[in-house]
């Protein structure tokens, strides 16, 4: 079985559910209206590396792969590719595709692509080894020479969107501008991609809207002729608009309007499971926490701590009454479908008064204060989520001060762009290659060399060498059963240093209009080029 075939067949294997068929499409076109409780920040699609802002790109840009609606592998751009050496993968780039402008999709905008993307600025630098070349062959076919064999080298490349380079380079758009900048660029404001979707006008924070692509090299599987996405932050506001018709989709439901909305003669919510897991991470990395009344060292780096803060957390009590029972508790920092091994890790059980003593040996029998940051439109409950877990540390003694804002500022100040500019906060991730080692490498790898891509997404800066290795063993091994031991022994290792504290992996809840039809992926990205609205 070539790579392809194997990734093909593992995605595939992930999770069942519904899907639309294009053979019973209705000739009407229609609007489709979406909200979320988010807002669309920017139009560059290499700013900011987030599940519902890539889902918003993915309907203008396009990559030289995409994925399925089992979440498999797909052409894309590239019509094929092979690797005629280990360490070369091809790609035969797809012919007559012009980008929304008229200009023609061709190798050039590949290899510029591929520099943008791992320039300054790019919140997307991993998707690509800082030491490949990107050879252009001929005009439609692109080699990729890497220094060492990456099984998954296309695992993440759905998510890397192709650029017109002659666009971009009118318009002084060669490397991205980092969401924390003040100044919009001119390609946060404006798009051309090749995608089944032209975007027609772009309000930040207020509307969006998408016209269809009349000239897209695809075959339509929607009925749409244009989308309008309006950001609603308020939970009341936004399913009261989905239940009186004002929109068609919404996202999330709130847990406790599930059954309103599901009792509703309008709509009725789409629920499954979500391969995204949510935790919380500690700053590991400085001398002192940048939000705290210790100065002069960081609890953090002290183990005792960081096991102290984990068995703080009762996260059945968060299940339970935050999540009302929508939540699935994790032990690792990876949804259990996406590692098989993960039934040989236990979550370890709260323990406050454990906890206490703890701190009391680390040298804080009093507690210590320390600031946390949360974003309050991102995840499933995710205030609330953050709330819970101020009372919950306030029990040992450890007074928290919650930063809790929309996910552009929290993004824009917690990022690398923002300088990390965090001590303690709560993050959700849904591996971008549905595989461990994205989750090693992007979270969880050191970040202690500036020319490195490894940890960009490591907000709190947890490093160990040992990790670090088997990481990049990882992405290197082709025999699963000695890949999964290795991602086993990593595992291990984090857990002993008490490396991260995951909370849980949140049920997917769209609000849907009962005219509407849809796809959902777990990896929660809402993708209106499947729609079939009914009039």
């Amino acid at each position: 079985m070539s790579i392809r075939q194997t990734f093909i067949a593992a995605a595939a294997s992930l999770i069942a559910f519904a899907t639309v068929s294009a053979s019973v499409l209705p000739a009407s076109a229609q609007t489709l209206r979406y909200a979320n409780q988010g807002d669309l920040k920017s139009l560059d699609p290499y700013t900011l590396r987030e599940t519902t802002t890539i889902a918003h790109h993915g309907q203008v840009y396009e990559g030289l792969v995409g994925r399925g609606k089992d979440l498999q592998i797909i052409p894309a751009l590239a019509e094929s590719w092979e690797t005629p050496e280990p360490t070369r993968w091809r790609f035969h780039l797809r012919k007559g595709v012009k980008f929304h402008n008229g200009d023609p999709f061709a190798a050039d905008d590949v290899v510029f692509s591929a520099d943008r993307v791992r320039a300054k600025g790019s919140d997307f630098t991993t998707v690509i080894p800082a030491d490949a070349k990107v050879l252009k062959i001929d005009d439609y076919t692109v080699d990729f020479v890497l220094t060492k064999p990456n099984p998954i080298l296309t695992s993440q490349w759905d998510v890397w969107y192709i650029m017109d380079k002659k666009w971009a380079e009118a318009n002084n758009a060669n490397a991205p501008t980092p969401a924390a900048a003040t100044s919009p660029s001119f390609a946060s404001l404006n798009a051309n991609g090749t995608g089944p979707f032209t975007i027609e006008s772009h309000q930040p924070g207020v509307k969006t809207v998408f016209k269809v692509n009349p000239n897209w090299w695809g075959k339509p599987e929607h009925n749409l002729k244009e989308i309008i996405f309006t950001p609603i932050a308020s939970d009341a506001t936004r399913v009261a608009a989905l239940l009186s018709g004002e929109v068609d989709i919404i996202e999330p439901v709130p847990v406790q309007d599930i059954a309103r909305v599901n009792g509703s003669a309008n709509a009725a919510v789409m629920a499954g499971p979500e391969l995204r897991t949510i935790f919380l991470g500690m700053d590991q990395i400085r001398d002192e926490l940048l939000f705290s009344n210790i100065k002069g060292k960081n609890p953090f780096k002290d183990i005792r701590v960081r096991e102290a803060f984990y068995k703080a957390i009762d996260i059945e009590l968060i299940k339970s009454r935050v999540m009302r029972g929508l939540s699935t508790p994790s032990a690792l920092m990876i949804a259990p479908p996406l590692f098989k091994l993960s039934g040989d890790f236990a979550r370890p059980k709260y323990d406050a008064d454990g906890a206490k003593k703890l701190l009391a040996d680390a040298g804080y029998p009093d507690g210590f204060e320390v600031g946390m940051d949360c974003p309050n439109d991102r995840y499933v409950n995710d205030a609330a989520i953050c709330q819970a877990v101020v009372g919950m540390l306030a029990r040992i003694g450890v007074k928290v001060t919650l930063n809790a804002q929309p996910k552009a500022l929290y993004f824009a100040k917690v990022f690398k762009t923002g300088g990390f500019n965090t001590s303690f906060y709560l993050l959700g991730w849904t591996p971008g290659t549905q595989d461990s080692h994205n989750v090693m490498h992007d979270i969880m790898g050191c970040r202690d060399d500036p020319a490195s891509p490894r940890g960009a997404t490591n907000l709190g800066g947890y490093c160990n060498k040992q990790f670090d290795a088997l990481t990049d063993q990882v992405l290197q091994e082709t025999d699963t059963a000695k890949r999964d031991q290795l991602i086993k022994q990593a595992y291990e290792i984090a857990a002993k240093d008490w490396a991260y504290i995951p909370l849980h992996q949140q049920a997917l809840a769209w609000g849907v209009s009962k005219k509407v039809k849809i796809v959902q992926r777990p990896d929660n990205q809402v993708l209106p080029y499947w729609a079939v609205k009914q009039d």
